[in-house]
């Protein structure tokens, strides 16, 4: 026994009674003394174990000898569980599967002896009681049967020896016979064949230390690598590697003392042995004995610790490694290149070469090394880190320091080809199902390698790539704005060039009335009695009296077009011969040179050069934030993002919104009225036609970038569609909803400039014979030279001929206005969202609405022009149907109620009347421009008196029939109130004969002579 066995021997000894206890002589004292002693333990059971701990197998089972307590203590499962989990033989898996087959075999066995009890019961009568105890007994036996060693002396002996009966129980080493004893097949596999069994974890721990601790024991003892019987009982080098490796791991459950001391010593022993396959496996590589000596030691090494040495020492001397410069010179892509365009043919053939070389290792890998070992893994990551980055680095580095463009390029074609060779490791095509696996592990991990090769350049790229972008973003808008406001400064210079400032100074008010005051003062005036036409201003009158009208006309055949496409700034044209020579005439050049250049104040070029330059940011980026994983594959997707979203700030807020915010202004400069050469035009009104060109355009721009924001960003799988916290979207719908506020603000001046050009047809078409013709006993002199009030000095074509029949259609005032407004709404159909569009057309259809009723408001009606004037309502509400705008269509239908009014026909008017209210009725200022009214108002006085009474009678019930037009709310549906609806009332021709009667009828009150 031990020095530690015995002390702890001493341990366990009772000491003897001390104090009052006396030692008697009798038999009995002594017995009662003993029993004392025995009841009472010194040391805790928690420190008893501690101690068995560090005991030697021998002392540990001659310690379970010395009490029942002792022996649970020792055979307790947990402790044989422990040191086997601490040699990495136990699988808890393993175990716990293992009982719950148990569970279910005793299951299927009670179920068994259940059936068979049953059974027996009915056929012989026995009673339940007897069969349920028989049961409890086969239950019980069943359990209990793995502990029986237990309770039983004969199964202490038994289990004392299973096991361990290789083992002396002497204090000193086993013997050399012991060792040759043991077959060698199952001393190779002692390990291997541990199972995870509960309530057998001593036994196989028991076939372990049979079988390993002699030779681990004389391994540690032993002085030279001659000594070890492990050493003299294998030959085979691969059976001493194994063995080594076995002993090596059963070191690990050894806790008695001196531990450290055999492990040190098992170390160094296992130094040795792995020194000599070594040198043997270097000598078969200096030869290249593949086959041989190669193979055989390197599967000696594999065996004893991994092989990590001889993987090593392959790698390190691979030629590979040795000779990198025969793969290629990174500086040739840089050289081979004109600055600053690059070739990457240099680099392609570098990874090619590097690919063929490592595909053709693999063969000669298999060959050398089992198919367990791991030996392209480390040899990736050699290669990674002493040839592919030394590549790249020294590259990236050289192209830094040139231009920005030709680094970008660099980094992101040399990733690509490095992507792709990845990709080309592998097996070759022939190669069975479990070598294809391997590639694809081999193809994973040369993706990681070319990753953690690139790590270092991704952060300075990326930023890079992104500050590129900027710049030259930033400098096509700055370039493009610069071209335009130069283009703007020369047209504006060449229009002021001919201008004597001081002389122009001088007559400035002059001829700002003269242009002014022109619709007031050149009204044609009638037609002598004789016929004699009226006569025209000479052509020096026209070019003094309106230079701004000359002016326009010299530049309407010479302005730029309208197409939306155009995007480049204009120019001024040769074809003018002479800038204007007053500053009046140039200042309206000036200004219509504006409006018709609202086109180009955004360029759909530059949008397209900017889209097209962050989608080569973008792919750029891509394969990065597509490849790499982790933090930097974050990033690179964050940064395609970014780069969107710049997109975004320079084409939307740096460029689109300035043209809008610049075409808006100068729409709102845009007067129907002081300039005539801005009429209707076979395009329609010129500058609004312009601005919804431009409207196209900034709706086209937009379709760009959602198609770019789709194919870039939600197909490479940048970014989610659907995620609304996405900065990406976000600054998407802020950009649309900025184009939508710019459109909206543009439209509105577009209806101010659409209703004036509406206002000044009515104005300066629509004559008042119109709605109020000429009686046929009208001289054929009086047609000649009528003219609406607000004509602008716009002559109107002649009447027809009184003996005509009347045109029932509309007119062509109202035709033109439809004409207009339909050309104009229609433009924006497919370039505006419906909300939008619809918003428009129905501004469009109230303030079209208000422009026909003051118009209306201005005419003299008769029951003879009733009629077209009813066509002209129903032009503008089919018009206005056209919409598909229900609530609007309310209005127009109300003023189609409307002309109902002058078709009620007063029968007994007098003639002297309808002839007076023939002449024009209203002046400029909307008031009566003669006398006229005053005698039509005596000559229905005087009619009245010389009226019958039964025209009298007829008079009133048309009267009263008109009062009931009036007062009808339901007709106009609310839109017009019975004051509103008297006032397009007073414009009947007649209104002055039949407004006592009207009023009368309505309120209930006439005239009362005092």
């Amino acid at each position: 026994m031990s020095q530690r066995s015995q002390y702890g021997a001493q341990n366990l000894r009772r000491p003897s009674p001390v104090g009052g206890v006396q030692r008697s002589s009798s038999f009995m004292a002594s017995l009662k003394s003993t029993r004392m002693m025995s009841s009472k333990s010194v040391l805790p059971a928690e420190v008893l174990d501690m101690i068995t701990e560090y005991m030697a197998m021998p002392d540990l089972f001659r310690f379970a000898r010395t009490s029942k307590k002792m022996q649970e203590m020792v055979y307790d499962d947990a402790r044989w569980v422990t040191k086997l989990r601490a040699m990495g033989c136990w699988n808890e898996a393993e175990a716990r599967q293992r009982i719950e087959i148990a569970k279910h075999k005793r299951a299927e066995s009670l179920k068994t002896a259940q059936t068979a009890e049953d059974a027996k019961r009915r056929a012989a009568g026995h009673k339940i009681k007897a069969s349920q105890e028989k049961a409890t007994h086969v239950l019980l036996d069943t359990q209990e049967s793995s502990s029986k060693h237990l309770n039983s002396p004969n199964g202490q002996l038994n289990q004392l020896s299973n096991g361990f009966d290789a083992v002396s129980l002497s204090s000193g080493g086993s013997s050399g016979n012991q060792a040759h004893s043991i077959e060698t097949a199952a001393v190779l596999h002692t390990i291997d064949r541990v199972r995870s069994v509960r309530g057998h974890a001593r036994q196989e721990y028991g076939r372990i230390y049979g079988s390993l601790a002699p030779l681990y024991f004389d391994l540690v003892q032993s002085h030279s690598h001659v000594e070890p019987a492990v050493f003299r009982r294998f030959q085979d080098p691969i059976h001493q590697a194994k063995m080594l490796r076995q002993i090596k791991t059963f070191s690990h459950s050894d806790t008695i003392p001196g531990s450290m001391q055999r492990e040190e010593a098992l170390e160094s022993m296992t130094a040795l042995f792995e020194n000599a396959a070594l040198r043997e496996f270097e000598q078969a590589y200096a030869v290249n004995d593949v086959d041989g000596q190669m193979r055989k030691y390197a599967h000696v090494l594999v065996e004893l610790n991994g092989g990590n040495a001889c993987i090593d020492h392959y790698i390190h001397h691979h030629w590979i490694m040795q000779d990198k410069r025969k793969l290629g010179n990174p500086l040739d892509c840089l050289h081979e290149a004109i600055p600053p365009d690059i070739s990457l043919k240099p680099s392609l053939d570098f990874f090619q070469r590097l690919s063929k070389a490592l595909n053709n290792e693999l063969p000669t890998v298999h060959r050398i090394f089992p198919p367990s070992t791991d030996v392209m893994r480390p040899f990736l990551d050699r290669v990674g880190e002493d040839v592919i980055s030394e590549y790249v680095t020294t590259l990236f580095d050289e192209a830094h320091s040139g231009a920005k463009e030709t680094y970008l390029k660099v980094v992101a074609g040399v990733f690509e080809q490095a992507t792709m060779f990845s990709q080309s490791l592998g097996p070759p095509q022939t190669a069975i199902q479990a070598k294809q696996a391997a590639g694809d592990e081999l193809k994973t991990k040369a993706s990681e390698v070319i990753n953690h090769s690139f790590e270092p350049h991704i952060d300075l790229y990326l930023q890079e790539e992104l500050d590129f972008f900027t710049h030259k973003g930033k400098a096509e808008v700055d370039r493009w704005e610069k071209e335009l406001t130069e283009q703007e400064a020369s047209t504006e210079s060449f229009f002021m060039s001919n201008i004597n400032r001081r002389a122009a100074k001088a007559d400035f008010m002059t001829s700002f009335k003269k242009v002014l005051m022109m619709p007031v003062n050149v009204f044609p005036t009638m037609a002598n009695k004789s016929g004699a036409p009226t006569a025209v201003p000479s052509s020096d009158n026209i070019n003094n009296s309106n230079p701004a009208a000359t002016s326009s006309t010299e530049l309407q055949a010479s302005g730029p077009s309208d197409d939306p496409s155009t995007n480049r700034p204009r120019s001024v044209s040769p074809a003018i011969s002479a800038p204007p020579t007053t500053e009046l005439a140039a200042k309206a050049a000036i200004m219509n040179s504006k409006l018709e250049g609202i086109s180009s104040l955004f360029s759909i070029e530059v949008a397209l050069s900017l889209v097209q330059t962050a989608k080569s940011s973008t792919e750029r980026c891509a394969p990065f934030a597509q490849q790499l994983g982790g933090k930097l594959g974050q990033e690179a997707r964050e940064q395609c993002q970014t780069l969107f979203m710049q997109l975004i700030h320079i084409v939307g807020f740096q460029h689109i919104k300035p043209g809008f915010d610049k075409a808006v202004s100068h729409l709102g400069q845009y007067k129907a009225r002081e300039a005539t050469a801005h009429g209707v035009q076979a395009g329609g009104v010129r500058p609004l036609v312009t601005f919804l060109g431009l409207v196209n355009l900034g709706d086209l721009i937009q379709q760009m970038i959602d198609a770019f924001y789709m194919q870039e960003l939600v197909g490479a799988r940048l970014t989610e569609r659907d995620d609304f916290l996405n900065p990406a979207t976000k600054e998407k719908k802020k950009f649309e909803q900025m184009l939508d506020e710019r459109v909206a603000a543009g439209l509105n001046k577009g209806i101010d400039v659409l209703m004036d050009e509406v206002e000044y047809l009515c104005a300066t078409t629509q004559p008042s014979s119109d709605y109020n013709p000429l009686p046929p006993s009208s001289s054929s002199s009086s047609r000649g030279g009528n003219s609406s009030a607000f004509n602008g000095g716009t002559s109107i074509h002649d009447l027809p001929a009184a003996t005509t029949a009347p045109d029932v259609g509309p007119t062509p005032t109202a035709t033109q206005i439809v004409d207009l407004v339909s050309s104009h709404t229609s433009m924006l159909s497919g370039s505006s969202d419906k909300t939008m569009l619809d918003v428009f057309n129905q501004e469009v259809g109230l303030r079209l609405f208000t422009c026909i009723c003051k118009h209306l408001k201005r005419q003299r009606v008769s029951t003879a022009g009733a009629t077209r004037l009813i066509a002209d309502m129903s032009l503008y509400f089919n018009y206005i149907q056209s919409l598909r705008n229900k609530e609007l269509l309310k209005y127009f239908a109300a003023l189609r109620e409307i002309a109902q009014i002058f078709l009620v026909e007063i029968d007994d008017a007098p003639p002297s009347t309808a002839a007076v209210l023939s002449q024009p009725q209203l002046g400029p200022n909307g008031r009566p421009a003669s006398p006229a009214l005053a005698a039509a108002a005596q000559a229905d006085k005087a009619g009245r008196k010389r009226a019958s009474t039964a025209s009298k009678a007829r008079i009133r019930e048309r009267e009263k029939e008109i009062a009931a037009i009036v007062t009808d709310q339901d007709r106009y549906r609310g839109i017009f109130s019975v004051e509103e609806v008297l006032e397009f009332a007073e414009r009947r021709a007649d209104w002055y004969y039949i407004r006592g009667g009207v009023e009368k009828a309505m309120y209930g009150f006439g005239c009362v002579i005092m």
